[in-house]
């Protein structure tokens, strides 16, 4: 599949063993608030909101937390005001780096990402710098052992996917934004377990790295995946599996 990389499906098995539970339904519960505030408390009619909560569920979120994020998003119960901001750049070797943040306060996040960025050997440029390098798509991943490659390649397919692979004992699923929601339903009709489901930003050109590059953008991410304001971070890091696990990826 174009854009999948060792680093893509490392960060997926990564994430299911993150100890950082708390970080994590705080950064769900920051996209949740937002959906609602922007499109309103209902899941059925705000498809933004639905992607939210089936992400924080994704991640074994209690369900009283995610009510309460919709309360709060919709006004319904006190909580902060969340903007939306993008920031994009380079880390070493030229590998692009994509950046969705949430946050109270500008002033405080847009220093934040230039210090990260620049610790790492890399540079937060201006907008669009490398959003062209990015296709937004939707993806799910489903454990190989779930499902016959006949029967998902058939689903998914017939739903609406653009391409069906397997990588590293996973099948990746691609599809447009537009079709996420049919083909994630249609999964699931069919009883399939799905590992990840997410709408995301997938490189449509890869930057190869090796060495001390591999490392210090490994390093960039993960920084940047810690600060409290980061929703998602994207790359078109392409290296080795070695060079990775040096790295600690």
């Amino acid at each position: 599949m174009a854009g999948h990389s060792h680093w893509a499906n490392i960060k997926h098995k990564k994430a299911k063993t993150d100890s950082r539970r708390g970080k994590i339904w705080g950064k769900c519960a920051k996209a949740i608030m937002v959906a609602a505030k922007h499109g309103g408390p209902d899941p059925d009619s705000n498809l933004s909101l639905r992607y939210a909560v089936d992400e924080a569920r994704f991640n074994n979120m209690p369900r009283d937390t995610i009510e309460r994020a919709i309360k709060k998003g919709a006004g319904q119960l006190e909580g902060a005001d969340f903007e939306s901001i993008r920031y994009e750049g380079y880390g070493p070797g030229g590998v692009a780096i994509i950046v969705d943040a949430l946050t109270d306060n500008r002033t405080r996040t847009a220093p934040d990402m230039r210090l990260i960025f620049g610790k790492y050997g890399g540079n937060l440029g201006a907008t669009g710098c490398v959003a062209y390098m990015f296709d937004h798509k939707g993806v799910i991943v489903i454990e190989e052992s779930k499902v016959s490659e006949d029967r998902i390649m058939e689903l998914a397919i017939d739903a609406g996917a653009e391409d069906v692979s397997r990588d590293d004992g996973l099948w990746n699923i691609t599809m447009s934004p537009a079709d996420f929601i049919s083909v994630k339903g249609a999964i699931e009709k069919a009883k399939i377990e799905i590992s990840s489901a997410e709408l995301t930003m997938l490189p449509n050109m890869m930057v190869k790295a090796a060495g001390e590059d591999v490392t210090n953008a490994v390093k960039l991410i993960d920084a940047l995946e810690d600060n409290e304001d980061v929703q998602k971070v994207y790359t078109n890091l392409d290296a080795s599996i070695e060079d990775l696990a040096k790295a600690g990826a």
